[in-house]
């Protein structure tokens, strides 16, 4: 049986933030837990389906290599075809794992895992990760570049030096959670673990707390980023950046920095894939006698050979001229499509001359057009 799309499976559409697919997978794991729907098969299908896609859409690698190959992305027999499939291309792990991981379980029954408050509170906690979107032009994108970046984002305290604490300052239990870092609210049959609102989720509470973070450890500020743009990348194309990301909780690992790559057109190319297209005006006696035409190139014109009797949107080839693969596989081509102009003003004299030329026209001139009226004249008889 076909699989469902992840993003339809999880209710969330293709441009969803990682913050919405937390919530539906939230949601729906919640509903349809084996535990909660004891000899349900319908239910217990529905749980694993929901957790492998969980664990693709939450991941940026993984989820990059579905929204570009699809499922077969994590399929061995086309893994090949798949490269870049994000970390452990091939298979799933099981529901379950991806259940108690997400909601902090460890063994035993997940929903007895949720609410035992586990889970170490002095432990320290990655950073979020952040999403920035850069726009470019057409040409950066083409040939590559380096960009330096302005995020607001949380940065260590450099007053605490990430603690949250000021110096001689006293730890100790909070009396709320009893140092677990969490709460425990009952609702109706299921019961909910929440982070403590009195601690924050620290366990701890401190007497002398830092003023310039208010204990937090961290602080919101600009940071310069410089990143590298690499020749080829193209609009939907996502970079990672490590590290750049949200500082950790008690100097937990930063987040990471994923830019979103949109890209400006071009007043003369279009791009399809790695080719470059470009429409090129040509005149009515350049196109009917032959010419050598200059063609504008992303980093340097080049030129090329018409011939006689070229015809509107006449497409010519230029090899190796067109954009650098972004994997590395080579180079497009320049595609040059012929526009022939015709004259809008003609002065007395190149009118005479036109319709002289007019007038010796015969089908060996423009057996084209004749052969198309003579065929257009039996729809009439």
């Amino acid at each position: 049986m076909a699989k469902r799309d992840f993003y339809e499976v999880l209710g969330v559409t293709r441009e969803a933030s990682d913050e919405e697919i937390k919530k539906a997978y939230r949601k729906q794991a919640i509903k349809f837990h084996p535990d909660k729907n004891p000899h349900d098969k319908t239910a217990e299908d529905k749980f694993k389906e929901l957790g492998h896609a969980y664990e693709v859409l939450s991941d940026p690698q993984k989820r990059s290599a579905y929204d570009q190959y699809g499922h077969d992305a994590f399929d061995p027999r086309a893994r090949a075809s798949a490269a870049g499939a994000g970390r452990g291309g091939g298979g799933f792990h099981d529901p379950m794992d991806i259940f108690n991981q997400f909601f902090g379980g460890g063994g035993g029954s997940v929903f007895e895992e949720m609410f035992s408050g586990g889970g170490d509170p002095n432990r320290a906690a990655r950073g979020e990760d952040l999403r920035y979107d850069l726009e470019v032009t057409f040409e950066e994108a083409a040939l590559g570049c380096d960009k330096e970046l302005s995020v607001r984002k949380l940065d260590t305290c450099e007053e605490c030096d990430g603690s949250g604490a000021l110096p001689g300052a006293k730890r100790s239990i909070c009396k709320t959670c009893q140092g677990r870092g969490a709460v425990v609210v009952d609702r109706g049959f299921i019961r909910l673990q929440q982070t403590c609102p009195s601690c924050r989720g620290e366990g701890q509470s401190i007497d002398k707390p830092c003023r310039a973070c208010q204990g937090q450890g961290r602080r919101e500020r600009n940071s310069k980023i410089k990143i590298h743009i690499p020749a080829g990348i193209d609009t939907g194309n996502r970079l990672r950046s490590r590290g750049n990301g949200q500082a950790g909780v008690k100097g937990g690992t930063f987040g990471d920095l994923f830019v979103f790559i949109h890209v400006k057109p071009h007043e003369f190319f279009q791009r399809d894939g790695d080719d470059l297209i470009c429409e090129v005006p040509v005149s009515f006696p350049q196109a009917a006698l032959g010419a050598e035409i200059e063609v504008p190139a992303l980093e340097s014109k080049t030129s090329i050979r018409i011939p006689p009797g070229t015809q509107p949107a006449t497409t010519f080839r230029i090899k190796g001229k067109g954009i650098k693969n972004v994997e590395g596989h080579g180079v497009g081509d320049l595609l040059v499509r012929v526009s022939v102009e015709v004259p809008t003003k003609l002065n007395p004299e190149q009118r005479v001359k036109l319709e002289e030329f007019a007038r010796t026209c015969d089908t060996s001139v423009n057996p084209r057009s004749s052969n198309f009226f003579e065929k257009a004249k039996n729809l009439f008889r």
